[in-house]
């Protein structure tokens, strides 16, 4: 990538004032650079030189040309520079897509050994709605991502598993079983006690992970009750505090809520 001949070759010349040396500078040909200074005379309509036996000089249009010939190399170059470094940003930056945040200290693990191993890395978190399982995979928005398996289409992605977590059920505030969890000392809850309870559901797009999180492989061959869809984690939260429905969800998202019994 480079800027116009013209203020490239008029500089050079100007700053030398010989046409040998100019066109050394530039590892041009004398001749060639000769005829881009006519040509940029013959647009300005204007002589840009002096020229006698003994010296040449610039005229009054060359003198008032040069600072702006110099700006336009200024300019250019900066241009030039970021450019360059744009690119390197694009070339080190790792986007890490996730619907949720895996949270058990895998990001700052992630991190540390990625920059450890590569320096000059760039790792960016990108939050994907849940309507995305693959968490922009699948569009190539993201380069790596924490997913929750299973994936649809899972055949076109590499995964290594990184974490196993229990399903937990989310209640409303002043549930019937809260009293039940409360006296039990684990805190669990037996599946057959929510076959009638509303559930909350991730968009039909997210596949067999929306069957997951519905638990249907648990539900006796029943379909489940739906009372409502939920595509991020802040959604589910209100949802079940509005009382629109109990919601299954892993151990590393309790925090989300006040209840989070285990069955």
């Amino acid at each position: 990538m480079s800027i116009g001949r013209d203020p490239r070759y008029f500089a050079a010349f100007a700053e030398e004032l010989n046409f040998t040396r100019a066109a050394e500078r530039l590892f041009v040909s004398q001749p060639a650079l000769s005829k881009q200074i006519r040509m940029l005379k013959k647009q300005l309509g204007a002589g840009l030189f002096h020229r006698d036996r003994r010296s040449v000089r610039l005229t009054a249009v060359g003198e008032a040309l040069l600072p702006h010939a110099r700006g336009m190399l200024a300019a250019w170059e900066a241009a030039e520079a970021a450019v360059e470094e744009a690119r390197n940003a694009a070339l080190h930056t790792l986007v890490i897509g996730m619907s949720t945040s895996p949270g058990r200290g895998l990001l700052p693990a992630l991190r540390t050994r990625l920059v450890s191993h590569y320096p000059h890395a760039r790792p960016v978190l990108r939050q994907v709605n849940r309507s995305d399982p693959s968490a922009g995979l699948a569009d190539g928005t993201s380069g790596v991502a924490f997913v929750w398996l299973p994936l649809p289409n899972g055949d076109r992605c590499q995964y290594a598993v990184v974490a196993q977590e229990r399903r937990l059920v989310a209640l409303p505030q002043g549930h019937p079983l809260s009293a039940r969890v409360a006296a039990d000392s684990e805190g669990a809850v037996d599946f057959t006690d929510l076959l009638d309870e509303p559930f909350l559901a991730l968009p039909s797009e997210a596949g067999p992970l929306r069957d997951y999180w519905l638990a249907l492989d648990a539900q006796d061959g029943r379909a489940p009750r739906i009372g409502g869809v939920v595509g991020s984690a802040e959604e589910t939260h209100e949802a079940v505090a509005n009382g629109q429905g109990v919601a299954l969800l892993a151990t590393g998202n309790a925090p989300l809520g006040s209840q989070r019994p285990r069955w």
